[in-house]
């Protein structure tokens, strides 16, 4: 039998029943644009956190497929879990013998009973979590302030013969999508359309 681990901390959680069945779904995101005399083209993204769904059972009395060491208390687990789930606390989700081994936070949980046995029925919704990190530290120890580190990173770029402003958001951010922003940002109205020796103000991506 595979094990469910939700770790926090140093303290693990295993589901009392193997699951029948989990879904991981994972993507990047992707967007369809239309550019002038192109037509319509695909531009890949960055990729999406994974969203993880499992159907389980948190069992009432004793049964030979029960994990060993467990409470007959389904409810004891449905509080921890909706304690989680309120308190955003960030988990480490398991699988054994599998490759999912992520960082996540629970998004939601549905539950109830069918058959009068006491047994609980629930759907358990995961979402992978991501840290962000912006502020660093300098040779002296101290925090940069963010807003200094987000002026040092803008630059200027001159438009050259052939630009286009998904070639340079793909060049510099290495996305490609970002250009609409990057057409805001500079107050440009056709964002396919742009000038040669029009300056361009290229800031941190944290500013689109």
């Amino acid at each position: 039998m595979r094990n469910f681990i939700f770790k926090v901390n140093k303290t693990e959680t295993v589901l009392p029943i193997t699951p029948p069945s989990f879904e991981v779904s994972h993507g990047i995101n992707v967007e369809t644009i239309n550019i002038h005399t192109l037509g319509e083209v695909i531009l890949p993204g960055y990729e999406t956190l994974s969203t993880i769904k499992i159907d389980c059972m948190f069992p009432a009395k004793k049964y030979p497929f029960n994990q060993p060491k467990i409470k007959l208390n389904p409810y004891y687990y449905i509080k921890k879990i909706e304690d989680w789930c309120n308190d955003h606390t960030i988990l480490q989700f398991i699988v054994s013998n599998t490759a999912v081994n992520v960082k996540a936070i629970v998004s939601n949980i549905s539950y109830g009973e069918r058959d009068g046995t006491g047994d609980v029925y629930a759907t358990i919704e995961l979402r992978e979590y991501r840290e962000l990190s912006v502020v660093q530290k300098n040779k002296t120890g101290n925090g940069t302030r963010v807003s200094d580190k987000i002026a040092a990173e803008t630059n200027i770029y001159k438009v050259k013969s052939g630009d286009t402003l998904w070639a340079i958001c793909r060049k510099y951010y290495g996305d490609a999508t970002l250009y609409p922003k990057l057409a805001s940002y500079n107050n440009i109205k056709n964002a396919n359309l742009i000038k040669v020796g029009l300056k361009l103000q290229l800031p941190s991506k944290v500013l689109l």
